[in-house]
């Protein structure tokens, strides 16, 4: 800026500031992005191809038209960046990050100017060291109110932050007239308390985490009086209709805090203001609001970009947020399938060595597979991609425990279908042909960095254990014979457990025993029949080794009997490498599952069964192709 453009910026703040002749509104576009989990591209690396629906690289040209339709704008991410694809595996892991240098997804963001960004739960799961060292390398501030240093003393009055848990940015804007202000924004991070236990491995005995409602209490009252205009509370939370202390989803409630004028949410991978949450209570879809405030929820993986428009009037010193509404604006048209935006090629540009990195790595042969895998029946019947990897877990833990105290015990091994359409869309199946089994497929039968554990339980609690997992699907009236929907939607795959070892019905004319939140609420109410081991009614007495993994040997998903306590094998490998060790030794790998679960029959009844239209070269007998929908997903009937 010249010295002439200087004075006159400086004499049009000094006559802002002594308050020149009409009103002083505002008007304040905020951006975000959320659930990202290292997809910079439109490239689905489990497949090898590139694709239209997700990405930064789309999301960026959206960014780009929605500030130029505004002259305020600010953006910011809501977490989970460093996690969710072989790229993100291939920086921490395969060639990690040397000191100092910026991770691939900050170096793609840097170009696009990002003011601050939120931790999400999965910034956790390569271990703190590395997380840290992405943090001090990125290019705009990260924060993260609710997560603090463990030191060990049991009084919290004196703990510190383990991260920055806010920041106030002076920001330069422009009102209604052309006339520049000086706004001071603040932005507090929060996420789910829970990371305790889904990262207990990475993160007990080093940090600890808070309430995300009660720590913004504590702390936006100091941002006000540190001078705050206005704040912006980024959450990396979903939208639920009531809340209790240590939520997981808990934005709503953030609506209710004195200070916060908005809220980002995340983390539950859905979007709002949309027909998801029409029934929470106070919502408002066609403003965007909730209880009043702007609320915005922008999907995952990049497919939608959250925006918060505001009003903010001058009163006296102060600014306040006069009006404000919040909407999502997708990158990909799902009943068209084609793309709504072109990408922004600085972004490829920006993460193109560690793409062609992890490119090589996942295209590295593991074995020969002899006939192909797919996830499109995993919640219908027993399937092989669910039964290799219990295969291998197996072998894992009977080789870990061989000489130990539990040598005798029976092992058996749980483990979900991951990639089973949901939330993730009617593309997120895996889809394997048969051939070379590669690096990329491994990573495609188990998306996440896990690591190998074990639980020792007895046959009562493996009894409950299955209870939880049966949630996974609605109760079916056998009177009825309209086609009924089989899968609750609600209810992430990644928590329907198959335990391998024992055999087992689901009867879904039952009620579900737990509800979502893994609260008692049918007794009486029992799914899991015919439960036996060794071809004999379970002992409710009998010991049992459970493979599993770190998620749920620590508590993740709140399954009965599951709280970290019982884990009798910590392992530091990933399930991944235990795949891959399975697979390589194996040479040729021959997928197959055991049939050893099945749905109770229910004559007469007509199950409605979502999945994709591929699903239709697999399909089970008694399964009919319904109709094809405009958001991609295909609807299937199944009569028993």
């Amino acid at each position: 800026m010249n010295k002439h453009n200087s004075l006159a910026l400086m004499a049009a703040l000094l006559l802002g500031g002594l308050g020149a002749a009409g009103a002083q509104t505002v008007n304040l576009r905020i951006l975000e992005t959320t659930d990202l989990h290292t997809n910079a591209l439109g490239y689905d690396y489990y497949q090898d191809k590139p694709t239209g629906e997700f990405g930064l690289e789309y999301t960026a040209t959206l960014i780009k038209q929605a500030r130029e339709e505004k002259r305020n704008t600010l953006l910011y991410d809501n977490g989970d960046l460093i996690q969710g694809t072989p790229l993100g595996d291939y920086v921490a892991k395969v060639k990690p990050l040397e000191a100092g240098q910026m991770h691939p997804l900050h170096a793609a963001m840097a170009l696009l100017k990002y003011d601050a960004g939120n931790l999400g739960n999965h910034e956790f799961n390569y271990g703190l060291p590395f997380l840290k060292q992405v943090a001090a390398a990125s290019p705009m501030p990260i924060v993260s109110a609710n997560v603090y240093v463990d030191d060990g003393d049991g009084n919290p009055d004196n703990d510190k932050n383990a991260f920055t848990p806010y920041v106030i940015q002076r920001k330069l804007m422009y009102d209604t007239y052309g006339r520049p202000y000086y706004i001071n924004v603040g932005m507090i991070g929060l996420l789910p308390p829970q990371i305790m236990q889904w990262d207990k491995a990475n993160l007990e005995g080093k940090v600890t985490t808070r309430d995300i409602v009660e720590t913004a209490r504590k702390f936006v009252p100091e941002m006000k009086a540190r001078g705050a205009d206005i704040i912006v509370a980024v959450a990396h939370s979903g939208i639920a209709a009531d809340y209790q202390p240590g939520q997981e989803n808990a934005a709503t409630e953030l609506t209710k805090v004195d200070g916060i004028d908005v809220v980002l949410s995340g983390h539950s991978h859905q979007v709002f203001p949309g027909p998801v949450y029409k029934d929470i209570p106070g919502a408002d879809i066609k403003g965007g609001t909730i209880n009043g405030k702007p609320v915005v929820m922008a999907g995952f993986w990049g497919n939608d970009l959250g925006i918060v428009d505001l009003t903010l009037e001058r009163q006296g010193n102060n600014w306040m947020v006069k009006s404000g509404q919040a909407a999502v604006r997708p990158i990909w048209d799902a009943a068209a399938k084609k793309s709504l935006v072109t990408p922004d090629p600085a972004i490829a540009n920006a993460v193109k060595a560690a793409h062609e990195g992890t490119l090589a790595y996942v295209r590295g042969k593991v074995a020969d597979l002899a006939t192909p895998i797919n996830s499109y029946w995993a919640l219908v019947q027993d399937d092989p991609s669910v039964q290799l990897v219990s295969n291998a877990q197996t072998a894992y833990v009977k080789a870990a425990l061989a000489n130990t105290e539990y040598k005798d015990l029976p092992v058996l091994s749980a483990a979900a279908p991951f990639k089973a359409g949901g939330r993730g869309g009617a593309s997120y199946y895996t889809d394997i042909p048969a051939g070379t089994l590669a690096i990329k497929n491994v990573a495609d039968l188990y998306v996440y960095p896990n690591t190998v554990q074990a639980v020792e339980v007895t046959g009562a609690q493996l009894q409950e254990w299955l209870e939880r997992s049966a949630g996974q699907f609605n109760q079916i009236d056998p009177k009825k014979t309209e086609p009924q929907a089989l899968v609750n939607d609600a209810f992430p795959t990644y928590n329907f457990d198959v335990i391998d070892g024992v055999t087992y019905e689901i009867d879904v004319s039952q009620p579900s025993r737990y509800d979502m939140d893994a609260k008692l609420v049918n007794p009486d109410a029992h799914r899991i029949k015919n439960l036996m081991y060794a071809g004999k009614p379970i002992d409710p007495n009998q010991k049992f080794v459970v493979a599993t993994n770190n998620y749920r040997a620590s508590g993740g998903g709140k399954f009965p009997g599951l709280n970290g306590k019982n884990i009798v094998l910590e392992s530091p490998d990933e399930t991944r490498q235990a795949l891959i060790a399975y697979f390589t030794e194996q040479k040729t790998v021959n997928p197959s599952a055991d049939s050893n679960w099945k749905l109770t029959p229910i004559p007469g009844a007509t199950l409605l069964y979502v999945s994709s239209p591929n699903a239709q070269k697999s399909a089970p007998a008694g399964a009919t192709l319904l109709k094809t929908r405009d958001d991609g997903f295909a609807e299937y009937t199944i009569k028993f």
